[in-house]
């Protein structure tokens, strides 16, 4: 049995992608393997957000986790904010960091664009640091993760691995990245060149959506003035954005999909799509609806902290012994 973690941000409202992405795909690791799943609560704070809508969105990420098949007494679902060990791990490694190699981190340079120089916060710039914490910190062999958050693995991986190699121990497991070969990254629906984000209200499908507003979003996205229903990212994004969607939810190849409309024009393909996008949605509101605002969320996260603690606090004591950080035997 291998430690699995994951961990979404709660920036947003989540989105279709984030459930093909990553969601659809935990509780499938949840029988044979330990997952640790967490809410990146202390990540959010990299980048201005209301409290209040950090609140909101941090429960409805601990209920869609549940609504999406996770299981607490087969997995441990906590906040990132509730085991402090996440933020002492992240202060050490920080000493093992280069300066170089985060200045080269993609999503740091593509945020950073968009601020004012001065209002670049210290904590956006060391992110990744703490993110390869949370994956060191749980001996996790394997990371479940879109392609935009390869890099960060690979962090992970180069801090781990150098961490060894300076104290000529074993101290953390090196983990990998683990990508979905379809579906790792859902595309937007007004513009296939982009990622499916969580601030596109007309290219993104949220999980909350209602029935009619993502139905209207599937029969209004880009396709191409072509009629044939095949996949092809580079010349048909659209149409290929969708048969990834459709197939992800049916569980069935790319190539059992476009067989399923040849022949078929765009408006039939489309609806097909909407169809099984909204008896996705249906499903899973239908659950959250009964988890997110009940009592359970909180007799979830206490019991999943208590469990990642147990990992975490051993980890913590095995990096303090090792770098001579004194501690009472």
């Amino acid at each position: 049995m291998e430690n699995i973690l994951s961990g979404i941000k709660p920036t947003g409202q989540l989105t279709l992608g984030n459930y093909i992405g990553a969601l659809k795909n935990f509780s499938k690791f949840q029988d044979e393997n330990k997952v640790f799943v967490f809410i990146a609560d202390l990540h959010a704070l990299t980048l201005p957000i209301e409290p209040e809508v950090l609140n909101q969105n941090t429960k409805d990420i601990v209920a869609f986790y549940l609504a999406c098949g996770l299981d607490p007494n087969k997995a441990s679902i906590f906040l990132q904010s509730h085991v402090y060990e996440h933020s002492e791990l992240g202060t050490i490694l920080g000493n093992y960091a280069y300066m170089g190699e985060l200045n080269r981190m993609t999503q740091f340079k593509d945020k950073a664009s968009k601020l004012n120089e001065k209002n670049i916060g210290l904590g956006l710039f060391t992110y990744p640091v703490l993110m390869a914490a949370d994956i060191i910190l749980y001996d996790a062999k394997k990371v479940p993760v879109g392609e935009d958050q390869k890099q960060h693995v690979e962090l992970a991986r180069d801090l781990a691995i150098r961490f060894n190699h300076r104290y000529k121990k074993d101290i953390f497991v090196i983990p990998e990245p683990v990508i979905p070969t379809t579906g790792a990254r859902i595309m937007s629906l007004s513009d296939p060149s982009k990622k499916m984000s969580k601030s596109d209200p007309k290219g993104d499908i949220f999980l909350k959506d209602d029935l009619k507003v993502a139905r209207k979003k599937i029969m209004s996205a880009v396709t191409d003035l072509e009629c044939e229903v095949r996949y092809d990212k580079e010349n048909k994004p659209g149409i290929s954005n969708l048969l990834t969607i459709y197939s992800c939810l049916k569980e069935i190849t790319i190539e059992e999909a476009e067989k399923e409309f040849i022949g078929a024009n765009y408006g039939t393909f489309k609806r097909a799509v909407a169809d099984v996008v909204c008896d996705t949605l249906e499903r899973i509101q239908t659950k959250y609806n009964e988890y997110i605002n009940s009592d359970y969320l909180d007799e979830v996260l206490e019991k999943g902290a208590k469990e990642a603690r147990a990992i975490a606090s051993n980890t913590i004591k095995r990096v303090k012994a090792c770098v001579g950080l004194y501690s009472k035997q």
